[in-house]
């Protein structure tokens, strides 16, 4: 968009960049950094010349940005990946051989991007102090706080007009920021770039052409008609028709022009102003003396006093730019005053004084980190992308659907591929392309392609599935495993396991149904994002979740061993596994004579352990739970201890209590089930759940169960009130 004014250039601060290595120095990067930024460099390179000098777009400007903004950031970090023909240390690509080139008088600069609020209070700090370094304090009489103007960032053509004496001379095309192309024929056509001004000066302007939506959709239900492909987008029609041999092409089209910059008046730019009464003295003057001279400026440019009004303007856009006519990406923010302009300068690339804000993109880039077979309600399955989290459409994302298997196929997605996701509005995010050149390579070969497997463990029985007759989707053979696996998620968010505030069967069932999860981690690995796009999923309800999922990632050792859902191993002997074992290790690794030798374990318990940690299923499943949870060493039970099978005091013996088993029914008045429990269990107690002969007391609370207190009568076990437990409990 806007370039610089002035055409000497600033760069202080400025680091040429190195060679190309083709081996890390003696860096910090790794061969694999090595090997991804010249990836990226490449990639980069032909997408930015099929965008920039041919006009055609293989993946969308946004993508484009993502993978830029990734090379960037590697850069930043390893400054031995720097090489001197890396994208990111040129301005644009060459102009094409077709047209005269032209040179220009003024330097075409780009401005560096801004994604995020502290992007914009970062540059307003540097603005500042680069301020204070030329005039002094700022904030002062003498030097006052910069003002800013925020103009809407027009998404089109640049373009370079040049006029002598008030005539038309000249239109060119940014190119590479040094040399144009002469498209001055066709730009005459547009109706809103005038021939002559309406004084007789010498300036040269910089602006932006574009197509209306509304032309733009007219063009191609033309294109439609004859049976011809359509354009992706109005900025790839307009610079397509500015580069028409034909100016007939052009005219044809209904193109529009906003000019947003005075780059040079009677001879002089910007930063030579100062002996020259007539070049403006303020971003916003200027604006509205290029109106004056007869160009068409856009009229939603907004004088900001700080850079919170900056921030509120870009806010009220974000919300405002599908209804305006034109594509809008985001907000280039400027200096408003060209004294502070001109001390700014320039860094190697862009100017000091402004930034592009962008507005949240609809696509990025990011990496499939794994494919993972949901089971839905039904059995149906879906393969479901886990990514490297990316922001997309304004929130972090790491899921996209993959629909199927002949979709797998059709996009051929891997493990490891860099793919384009996209978002549009909210909906789970879908992968849209693969960007197979930077497709890793491992001992000499690419990446295989993704392959359904023959059973999933999810399904149940033997976990077998099977392709859905006439359709592309499989489902479970054994049709009750999906139930299952719904009520063992069910199980392992409960109040006795992790216990997650917000997280319950209509949770589960709407992350089921959205592929979000399929296993007990993929839980801890949800980004506010993913669950912005469900349906009766309110912003504020997200936000406690997230923050509820956090607060469980630390869980006590009972509890992690109850949420496995092992068979046979309830509640009461997960607390007896985590008091005899103490850590989570010793326990997945304990042998069957172990097991057995414990008091409250058996054969059939002990079996059903091992067998559960045999299948490697289960052994995967906990070791990637394990990357997400921390299980707390188990000290003992004690009142106070902080849930079911907490950490507190060791056991203390109760002769009253101790070697007892009770049975606890109905609603306690001052003490909570949870503490009841720990209570008994501290003085040496047992606690089971339904009545027996060997029951030694049945502890009844108001509106007790009636299976369990008739039964405590007709065995004669003795009832206690809860006076009486207390008592007993001393």
């Amino acid at each position: 968009m806007p370039s610089a004014k002035d055409n000497k250039r600033n760069d202080k601060g400025h680091n040429e960049p190195s060679g190309r290595r083709s081996e890390p120095s003696n860096g910090s990067a790794s061969r694999e950094l090595f090997a991804r930024a010249e990836n990226l460099r490449t990639a980069i390179e032909k997408h930015r010349y099929n965008y920039h000098v041919l006009d055609k777009s293989e993946i969308s400007p946004e993508a484009l940005d993502s993978l830029k903004r990734e090379l960037a950031e590697l850069e930043r970090d390893y400054p031995e990946l720097v090489s001197a023909d890396s994208p990111m240390q040129r301005v644009a690509g060459e102009p094409l051989k077709q047209f005269e080139k032209v040179p220009h008088k003024v330097p075409q600069w780009s401005y560096n991007d801004a994604f995020n609020e502290q992007n914009m209070r970062d540059f307003d700090a540097r603005v500042k102090r680069f301020i204070k370094d030329e005039f002094g304090e700022v904030g002062t009489a003498r030097v006052p706080n910069p003002t800013y103007v925020s103009e809407l960032k027009i998404d089109g053509l640049k373009i370079v007009l040049e006029y002598e004496k008030g005539m038309l001379i000249r239109a060119a095309t940014r190119g590479d920021g040094k040399v144009g192309e002469n498209v001055t024929f066709n730009v005459r056509t547009i109706e809103s770039v005038p021939l002559k001004l309406t004084r007789p000066v010498s300036v040269i302007v910089e602006g932006e052409i574009w197509m209306s939506k509304k032309n733009f959709e007219a063009l191609n239900r033309e294109q439609e008609k004859k049976g011809l492909p359509l354009y992706a987008n109005p900025r790839n029609v307009a610079a397509g028709s500015i580069r028409q041999l034909d100016p007939r092409v052009a005219a044809a089209r209904k193109l529009d022009v906003f000019v947003y910059d005075l780059a040079m008046y009677e001879g002089s730019t910007q930063a030579e102003s100062a002996e020259n009464v007539g070049f403006p003295k303020r971003q916003i003057d200027e604006l509205h003396f290029l109106r004056e001279l007869g160009f068409k400026v856009n009229k939603h440019a907004q004088e900001c006093e700080s850079i919170d009004e900056v921030l509120k303007f870009w806010h009220i856009w974000k919300d405002k730019m599908k209804k305006e006519d034109y594509w809008i990406d985001g907000v280039v923010v400027k200096v408003n005053e060209h004294r502070y302009q001109e001390a700014l300068g320039y860094t190697g690339k862009a100017p000091r004084f402004g930034i592009a804000y962008k507005f949240p993109a609809e696509q990025v880039t990011t990496v499939v980190e794994d494919i993972r077979l949901q089971v839905g309600r039904t059995g149906v399955i879906t393969p479901v992308a886990h990514l490297r989290a990316v922001e997309v459409a304004g929130s972090v994302v790491s899921r996209a659907t993959l629909h199927n298997e002949d979709e797998i196929a059709r996009l051929d997605v891997r493990i490891g591929d860099t793919v384009i996701l996209q978002k549009a509005g909210d909906v789970i995010p879908d992968i849209v392309k693969v960007l197979t050149e930077l497709r890793p390579i491992k001992n000499g070969k690419p990446m295989p392609a993704y392959k359904f497997p023959s059973h999933v463990a999810e399904c149940g029985g033997d976990g077998s599935i099977e392709r859905i007759p006439g359709q592309a989707a499989y489902r479970c053979v054994f049709r009750g495993g999906a139930a299952e696996h719904r009520r063992k998620l069910y199980h392992f968010v409960s109040k006795k396991c992790f216990d997650i505030d917000g997280l319950g069967p209509r949770q589960i069932d709407a992350f089921l149904e959205n592929n979000l999860i399929s296993a007990y981690d993929d839980i801890f690995t949800l980004k506010k994002g993913d669950l912005l796009a469900l349906p009766r999923f309110a912003e504020k309800s997200v936000e406690n979740l997230i923050v509820a999922i956090e607060k469980a990632r630390t869980v006590t050792l009972p509890r992690f061993i109850f949420s496995l859902s092992i068979d046979h191993v309830g509640e009461e002997t997960a607390e007896d596994l985590a008091e005899h074992f103490e850590i989570f290790e010793k326990f997945e690794k304990a042998s069957e004579d172990e097991l057995v030798a414990i008091d409250g374990v058996g054969d059939v318990v002990a079996r059903s352990i091992i067998s559960w940690f045999k299948a490697a299923d289960n052994r995967h499943l906990v070791q990637r739970l394990l990357k997400h949870v921390t299980v707390q060493k188990f000290k003992g039970f004690g009142v106070g201890a902080g849930g079911a099978g907490g950490a507190g005091r060791a056991r203390k013996s109760n002769l009253n209590i101790s070697g007892k088993t009770f049975v606890l029914t109905g609603t306690l008045g001052t003490l909570s089930r949870d503490d009841a429990k720990l209570r008994i269990k501290a003085a040496g107690g047992t606690v089971v759940g339904s009545v027996s002969s060997k029951t030694s007391y049945v502890v009844a609370g108001d509106e007790p169960g009636a299976n369990k207190y008739d039964a405590a009568k007709e065995l004669g076990v003795p009832i206690l009130t809860e006076d009486e437990f207390l008592k007993m409990l001393g």
